[in-house]
């Protein structure tokens, strides 16, 4: 009867409980993955990714993620050269432009201050007029500033996107890269260790590229090729007719789309060859039951994000290269396609090129996003030199209604179709869904035109061997604090001590379940956090006990003084664990790398400590005296 007071409160308990532990199971089942993925090798590993691998990306995605001093990896932080970038956009340049540069970048290297503002300064010192060398002679230097400013911030953006766009071609699992104040970036790598690479790959000039799509029924043919190939690979032959074949490859693409919609059901799949049940369509039909095509798409192909690997390793077989022409390659979309956002699930594009370019970025002196009065839709303007202008006026108007992709490091991002033969340099690009797209686009096409150099301005690696150690270390300390916390807490005050024993593995399993959910990286300094965090719950319950003590000398029942005891100390742990939560947030805010991590924990573990170590305590020790009659013992 009792035990129905306080139902409520366990049923809160076994909830919270139930779903921590739903939560760390990714965890859990990546790490069996893993290790069973260690022990094989050659194509007995390979044949267990391509068996596993929707379990594994959801593990791997869903699991608490360890940062590169744990796992080994590089941690890179670039500095965008803001200052030849003003150097590059200045119309002309004498002896007291040359000094004021000078001045400058010698004093961006003791400062925070932003670069143009100090040019400015520079200039006003000196009574010179910012429309001497910058804008045209009617602007102000206010004018000329703001200008400068954004040149300069998109010059950032600019590197966010090229960096992010080269890690993403590089193949790298689950990067971080993040803005750190005004000029820097910082890239974290997990588990790349080849620093002459890295360094190639991240400071390289980007390359822009102009590449035309191949025609739609000659990608339909390659793909269908590439098609049978795999399921006769697989034991399967067709002997339909390839010419009458290739009429239905958007029908059957079109009818794998529901095959990677979700899982294979029952029901039948319509095809020109039938009906036929998920398992056939993948056995018959193994590409296009990864990539589909469609009369929109006409001669791309459209794959499931949770496919995409797949599909690279298809189109990297040695038998597959020889299918496709020498002069035509496929490009993946450099995003995922927003038009095909469906369900929560991304898609993104395969798109079929002539492997030479017929234009390269260099020939770019300006891009523009936006909007088009006439039809209020976003576009982009893009301006050409003299040289680009009389090579872009010979390919446009040699390629009317065809189409045309925006290339940059092989990650495709517009593919605009050819209008009219475009003569003057001066282009307008259409076909954005929004003016964010839009810009996305400037920042790509500006990337081949006066590009600010990034420096590498400080680089650590940490190899795996040495990730392995700091893991082991980190969970000595931890067990070691743990064991040693539970046991003080056990000999000096008795029964009272098991139950914030009990509070403190509740507490430490909800601060990595909660750790898990909002997808944190676990770092060493984060280990750090944990092992404080033992020490607040714990401080929690001491505050308690002792002030259950006082009121049990003063003559008052058990009950009264655990009620007693919590009731009057509770304020003194909420203020304790609000300043130190703020300074979490503080620390959070405007640290960095370790330092977020440690506050990551620290804040997770307040909560978590505060949860446990005064409703569950209390929930436990009612029970105790309320159902039970025992008499707990404080010591």
């Amino acid at each position: 009867m009792l035990l129905r007071k306080y139902r409520f409160k366990l049923l809160v308990v076994a909830a919270s409980v139930l779903i921590s532990l739903y939560l760390l199971y990714p965890t859990f089942r990546d790490w069996q993955l893993s290790s069973s993925l260690k022990q094989l090798h050659g194509p007995d590993s390979l044949a267990f990714v391509e068996k596993h691998e929707e379990e594994i990306r959801e593990a791997r995605s869903k699991r608490i993620k360890l940062g590169l001093d744990l796992q080994g990896g590089m941690r890179v932080v670039l500095e965008v050269n803001v200052v030849k970038l003003l150097d590059d956009l200045a119309k002309n340049k004498d002896d007291v432009f040359a000094q004021v540069m000078a001045e400058v970048l010698e004093e961006v290297k003791h400062t925070n201050e932003s670069p143009v503002v100090i040019l400015r300064r520079h200039f006003e010192a000196r009574q010179v007029r910012m429309s001497r060398y910058y804008g045209s002679l009617r602007d102000d230097n206010d004018r000329i500033a703001s200008t400068l400013e954004d040149e300069s911030k998109k010059a950032i953006d600019r590197a966010m996107e090229i960096v992010g766009n080269r890690v993403n071609q590089y193949g790298v699992s689950e990067p971080n890269i993040q803005k750190l104040g005004g000029q820097r970036i910082i890239v974290e790598l997990p588990g790349v260790s080849r620093e002459t690479e890295v360094r190639q790959l991240l400071q390289g000039t980007a390359l822009l590229e102009f590449k035309l799509l191949r025609e739609p029924e000659v990608a339909n043919r390659v793909m269908w090729s590439i098609d049978q190939h795999l399921a006769k690979a697989g034991g399967v032959a067709d002997s339909s007719d390839t010419t009458s074949a290739l009429r239905d490859t958007s029908e059957l693409a079109a009818a794998a789309r529901d095959t990677s919609a979700g899982p294979a059901d029952t029901a039948k799949i319509a095809t020109p060859e039938g009906e036929l049940t998920p398992e056939e369509f993948a056995r018959k039909h193994p590409f296009f039951s990864l990539a589909m095509t469609s009369q929109q798409y006409s001669g791309e192909a459209i794959v499931a994000e949770e496919n995409k690997d797949r599909v690279r390793r298809i189109l990297e077989r040695d038998d597959v290269r020889r299918l496709i022409p020498p002069d035509m390659e496929f490009l993946w979309s450099a995003k995922p396609d927003n038009r095909l956002a469906s369900s929560g699930k991304r898609y993104y594009v395969l798109y079929p090129v002539k492997r030479t370019a017929e234009l390269t970025g260099g020939v770019i002196v300006n891009a523009k996003a936006t909007i088009d009065p006439s039809f209020n839709q976003p576009i982009v303007t893009m301006e050409m030199n003299s040289e680009g202008s009389r090579e872009w006026a010979r390919i446009t108007g040699a390629n009317i209604n065809k189409r045309i992709a925006v290339v940059m490091d092989n990650g495709v991002f517009s593919a605009p179709v050819v209008r009219n033969k475009i003569t003057g340099g001066h282009s307008q690009i259409e076909g954005m869904t929004n003016l964010d797209e839009a810009r996305l686009l400037e920042i790509v096409l500006k990337a081949g035109a006066l590009p600010a150099p990034v420096e590498i301005v400080e680089q650590r690696s940490v190899g795996p061997s040495l990730g392995e150690d700091s893991i082991r270390t980190g969970l000595l300390s931890s067990v070691l604090a743990t064991v040693l916390t539970i046991g003080f807490m056990v000999i000096y005050y008795r029964n009272g001590g098991v139950v914030a024993d009990i509070a403190l593995v509740f507490c430490l399993l909800f601060l990595v379940a909660v750790l898990a959910a909002f997808q944190g990286t676990l770092t060493l300094p984060g280990i750090a956090g944990i092992i404080l965090t033992l020490a607040v719950a714990v401080d929690a319950n001491v505050l308690i006990y002792e002030r259950v003590r006082e009121e049990q000398a003063t003559g008052k029942t058990l009950r009264a003084s655990i009620d007693a005891g919590y009731e009057k100390a509770f304020s003194a742990i909420f203020d304790s664990n609000l300043t130190t939560f703020i300074t979490g947030v503080i620390l959070y805010q405007f640290g960095s790398g370790p330092v977020q991590g440690f506050a990551l924990t620290l804040m997770i573990g307040i909560v978590a400590s505060m949860f446990s170590a005064i409703f569950i305590t209390r929930v436990i020790f009612n029970i105790l005296t309320d159902t039970y009659g025992l008499k707990v013992n404080f010591g």
